[in-house]
């Protein structure tokens, strides 16, 4: 016979070791097998991948196989190294080769005890692989099987939480506890059979299959493998149908498949001993008794919890809380009582005594019970109704753990997909609980708000209030609710004592209490508004409506009403002003602390932290509170108003001179009177609701405190600065210098402005118009000041000019000789030291002089825009609104000025730029008279065509111009070069029309001397033109129009000059003459008269001679 080959052997061994395991695992070995996620039967499972040895350990402990752990367990063997057993369980010989191994360990190992050998196998069939991902899917399904398979002790089954659950123990129904102590728990298990009861009348009742059983476990592992965020996609799917809209609503209330088994049993068989009636119509607790043994659970202990709930609830339903009402006095309750601790004494008697016991009593106990239970109530016909579950409170509490259902049990914040569907089903439990519409509407109500408050999620709130808005008023209610929810009342305890309620109010009053509580401090409830807040105070709104509704029970809606919504806003402002308080209060606390770390006064401190909560006040919360109180910003502002004037108010009575502290308050509560005043005007624009909430503001005063110590600064600067203008000006020497053209003078007086504008807008104080009007006007007062120094000092231009020489008529033998007489002394020449004076005037130092006046012009741009641009920054801290109230008329028109800056400064300087531009022009032309009819007198006034034209021409005194021209402007600055030179050129042609007029008997003119003249003027002119890099043109033909008129009489013959001269005396006479202003022109008989005077001609000296009898040059 052939050996088998090493494939034959390996098939054979696969075929044993599969036989092995379906062995072991179809036998009784092992106490129960569970499936991993996706296998229904074994021959969903790949055996290959079972480990034996996990298997066999199994089987030996007789315990629970878990089929994913022994896949993993198989795997993780793979990664150990392939061994061979020596039986002893702790020797072990490796096949693979040694010497690939290394060398032996160095020291012998640990022995290990059986325990730490369990534990360690224990934590290796636990650890992760490369290929054990297909185990963390199973980890899954063992919470499935459990839940499926395993029948709980108590009846129920828990889920973990994936978000952590806020305490809600302040949120409670203001309904009384039972007297039998039943928890939370028993309420959710009866209230889950009612709803089987009620899901049997209409035949929907059935126990599950194993079809069923697969079909709903895929459907559970889609929703327990689902993350939290995770949001389910809508996917086309059958109508569940009741037994499996009942599968859903057994796993949503967490009761496991045993207890519905067992459930639906009892119901089944209590239905089927009960032909003719419904099974909504059973005494339920009563018939579960009957029909249910201590051999349907795993222990006692749970048998007997299950009966203690059912008995309480047959004394809590028929006796306590009974639908019908009964005297305690009756014989019949007290029957029932008697028999509902008989049953409980025989669990405690011996076997024989305690089974008929309980059997006895439960026989007397159904005549007693259905006879209760089955009185007629609110007109239904006996048998139709059995009155054990439909007693208020005990109805609305049972119900209440049925709405629990809707929500997701591993994400309490979410609503079950099926929500439309268990909600219609439930309709089905009203018949046995005797739920109305109303009742409904409120206990829904409240399941969604509380579970709001468990888990914070706003859609919830959301659902709540819109809810809420469903409650029916009495009013709107039918005849026959309004009379049944008008009995539905119920007494409670509290500190004013005894308080009865219905059963909306119940429901309400906390949901009113637990809003009240958050919103009366919201500053701290809600520190970022949030939509929760908002939907928090439409809650609170709304109940405090119902509420209002439910103790007056007229049936009106009093939302369209004056009266509610003027309540509704008194709740709001109420709200506000208990969370102001408490905000305020907090702020308080914390100033002192805040004052110490930032030096700084308490209450400059304060008013900073109040500003800041107006603000969070108006942008946070405003808008949330505006909806039901549209004034809500004015009220919050007025308290915060006056609660800050409070603590301001003993400061300001002790302000008598300026301090540091003085200087750090005022800043800070200005600043926030304006904050809190523009904010009021923000939302004020009603008259009346403006005028209301101003009166509840007084000013602080604050602007006429520091507008006094401002003034009085003020004033003290402006003094220092005038005496620094008198000793600059008294300093000073018109002296340039290689760094700067102007005078010392003028950079002194504008440091020591610049030092009181830097220290006037680093007061920190309230500063309005006047008090800049009071700094501007100063400091445009002291340039001025400035101004009228310079141009003082260099006296009047008449004294530069020589006097006019007397008109005298020409005679040939003698014109010449009468300069050789001696010179008399004339008394309108200046005198000594008027001259010295004059001197000392240079025309280096008189532009220096310009250049001062030049740079204060400069400067003052400079600083104008320095204050505009400081008071601008100051504006956005200090802008007052000009609504706002004040006992001072002039104070309100500043604030008015106040918005209008640009009206200030527009003309804050405009009397030192006039002044100075006067100055600069004065200056101008003195320092051109003085060049011409005093520097230059000799060789100008005195010495240009002397004798003759031909012998002193204008040549030689351009040359003189020229050098005076080049030191000129090596001094002036260039702006001001064009202005000299123009008072140079009309000094020039000035001295030109005197030498022509006025120059005296030693000049005469013939009619062909008037070309070379006219030629000289054109040097001159050509001269300030400099080609034009000089005067322009135009300026010049101008300035020398009158002397070219005065050349053209010249020109002209004497007889048609003596014909001009005629007609200049008519018009003179007649009064026709034009010219009035003084100034000479070639049409005035006053010119032509000098004009005959310097003529070189006899006919001209006849008509003198005779007509004006003027005596000869040599008289």
């Amino acid at each position: 016979m052939e050996e088998p080959t090493n494939l034959e052997l390996l098939q054979r061994f696969r075929r044993d070791r599969h036989e092995l395991l379906c062995f072991l695992l179809s036998a009784s070995l092992v106490k129960k097998v569970v499936m991993p996620p996706g296998a229904v039967s074994l021959d969903d499972v790949d055996l290959d991948q079972v480990s034996v040895d996990y298997v066999l350990e199994c089987t030996k402990k007789g315990g629970v196989l878990e089929l994913s752990e022994a896949i993993k367990a198989y795997y993780d063997e793979l990664n150990v190294p392939p061994g061979v057993g020596s039986g002893s369980g702790k020797a072990y010989f490796l096949v693979t080769t040694p010497e690939s191994s290394g060398p032996p360990p160095p020291r012998v190992p640990p022995q290990i005890s059986n325990n730490e050998s369990l534990a360690s196998s224990a934590s290796l069939s636990k650890t992760y692989s490369l290929r054990s991902a297909p185990s963390q899917q199973l980890s899954v399904d063992d919470e499935i099987d459990d839940f499926e398979d395993e029948e709980e002790d108590d009846g129920s089954m828990e889920y973990t939480s994936r978000r952590r659950l806020n305490d809600a123990s302040d949120l409670l129904l203001a309904l009384p506890s039972f007297k039998t102590g039943l928890l939370d728990d028993d309420l959710r298990e009866t209230a889950y059979e009612v709803l089987l009861a009620a899901a049997g009348a209409s035949g929907g009742l059935i126990l599950p299959t194993k079809e069923k059983k697969k079909e709903k476990k895929s459907k559970l592992m889609r929703k327990l493998t689902r993350s939290k965020g995770e949001k389910t996609q809508p996917q086309p799917q059958q109508a569940l149908g009741l037994s499996g809209l009942l599968d859903i609503m057994r796993i949503q209330m967490e009761i496991s498949e045993a207890v519905d088994v067992r459930t639906r049993e009892g119901l089944i068989h209590a239905a089927a001993g009960r032909v003719g009636k419904r099974m909504d119509s059973l005494l339920i607790p009563l018939e579960l008794l009957c029909t249910t043994s201590q051999t349907d659970f795993s222990d006692k202990k749970s048998y007997l919890r299950w009966q203690k709930r059912q008995l309480n609830m047959l004394e809590e339903g028929l006796l306590n809380h009974p639908a019908v009402r009964i005297d305690a006095s009756e014989r019949m309750v007290t029957e029932l009582r008697a028999l509902l601790m008989k049953i409980e004494e025989a669990e405690g008697l011996p076997s024989p005594a305690s089974v008929t016991q309980r059997t006895e009593s439960l026989k007397a106990m159904r005549e007693v019970a259905l006879a209760l239970a089955e009185r007629p109530a609110r007109g239904d016909i006996t048998g139709e109704v059995c009155h054990w579950a439909d007693g208020y409170h005990l109805n609305v509490r049972l119900y209440e753990k049925l709405l629990h259902s809707i929500f997701d049990t591993l994400d309490e914040g979410k609503l079950v997909e099926e929500l439309e569907e268990i909600l219609e089903l439930l309709k089905s439990s009203w018949r046995i609980l005797g739920i109305t519409q109303t009742i409904h509407d409120t206990c829904y109500t409240w399941v969604l708000f509380r579970q709001f408050v468990l888990t914070g999620e706003s859609d919830l709130l959301q659902h709540a209030t819109q809810h809420m808005k469903r409650i029916a008023f009495d009013g709107q209610r039918s005849t026959q609710e309004r009379l049944y929810m008008r009995n539905l009342r119920c007494s409670l305890d509290n500190i004013d004592g005894y308080k009865e309620l219905t059963f909306v109010q119940s429901v309400l009053i906390p949901i009113k209490q637990w809003t009240d509580k958050r919103l009366v401090d919201y500053h701290k409830n809600f520190p970022e508004g949030s939509s929760i807040m908002e939907g928090i105070v439409t809650a609170a709104m709304v109940a405090g409506r119902l509420i209002a509704g439910e103790s007056d029970q007229t049936g009106v809606m009093r939302m369209t009403s004056t009266a509610e919504m003027a309540a509704v806003s008194k709740q709001t402002e109420d709200y506000i002003l208990s969370s102001i308080k408490a905000a305020y209060e907090r702020v308080l606390e914390s100033v002192d602390s805040k004052s110490e770390a930032a030096h700084e006064h308490p209450l400059a401190v304060l008013a900073e932290d109040v500003k800041a909560l107006a603000k969070r006040e108006s942008t946070i919360y405003a808008p949330i509170l505006s909806r039901w109180n549209p004034l809500s910003t004015a009220v919050s502002v007025s308290l915060l108003h006056n609660l800050y004037g409070k603590e301001l108010k003993p400061f300001l009575d002790g302000v008598s001179h300026l301090t540091e502290d003085v200087a750090s308050v005022l800043p800070a509560a200005d600043t926030l009177e304006q904050c809190l005043v523009e904010l009021l005007s923000s939302v004020c624009k009603d008259g009346d609701a403006d005028s209301h909430y101003k009166q509840q503001m007084p000013p602080y005063q604050i602007e006429n405190i520091s507008g006094t110590l401002i003034m009085r600064w003020i004033n003290t600067q402006l003094g220092r600065i005038s005496e620094w203008v008198e000793r600059a000006i008294q300093q000073e020497k018109w002296e340039s210098s290689s760094q700067h053209r102007n005078g010392n003078s003028i950079v002194e007086v504008y440091r020591i402005m610049e030092e009181v504008v830097e220290q006037f807008f680093s007061l920190k104080l309230p500063m309005r118009i006047p008090q800049l009007n009071g700094l501007l006007s100063g400091l445009d007062n002291a340039l001025q000041a400035y101004t009228q120094k310079v141009v003082g000092q260099i006296g009047a231009k008449g004294d530069l000019i020589p006097p006019t020489p007397i008109l005298t008529r020409y005679k040939k033998e003698t014109g010449i000789k009468a300069f050789t007489k001696k010179k008399l002394l004339d008394p309108r020449l200046p005198d000594d030291r008027r001259s010295s004076q004059i001197n000392v005037l240079s025309t280096a130092k008189l532009c220096v002089r310009l250049n001062s006046l030049h740079y204060a012009v400069a400067q003052l741009n400079r600083l104008e825009d320095s204050i505009r641009e400081r008071w601008e920054q100051r504006r956005l801290h200090n802008n007052v609104s000009s609504g706002r109230s004040s006992d001072d008329s002039d104070l309100k028109q500043r604030r008015v000025i106040a918005n209008r800056p640009a009206d200030v400064f527009s003309t804050a300087f405009d009397g030192t730029r006039k002044a100075v531009n006067a100055a600069i022009d004065k200056i101008c032309e003195f320092t051109g008279i003085k060049i011409i009819f005093w520097d230059m007198k000799g060789s100008f006034i005195d010495g240009l065509y002397k004798d003759s034209v031909s012998q002193a021409r204008m040549e030689t005194v351009v040359h003189s111009l020229d050098s005076v021209l080049v030191q000129l402007c090596d001094v002036i600055v260039d702006p001001l070069r064009d202005r000299v030179v123009i008072g140079l050129l009309q000094a020039s042609l000035d001295g030109l029309a005197r030498v022509l007029l006025d120059g005296g008997p030693s000049r005469v003119f013939s009619q062909a001397d008037a070309k070379l003249v006219e030629e000289d003027l054109q040097i001159l002119k050509e001269f300030f033109m400099a080609g034009g890099d000089g005067i322009p043109r135009g300026v010049v033909e101008n300035a020398a129009a009158l002397v070219q008129q005065i050349l053209k009489l010249y020109s002209l013959e004497t007889h048609a000059v003596i014909e001009n001269m005629r007609h200049a005396s008519e018009q003179m006479a007649t009064g026709s003459n034009a010219h009035r202003n003084g100034n000479k022109t070639a049409n005035d008989a006053d010119t032509i008269l000098r004009v005959l005077c310097h003529r070189s001609d006899s006919e001209a000296s006849n008509f003198l001679k005779k007509q004006y009898k003027l005596p000869k040059s040599a008289g």
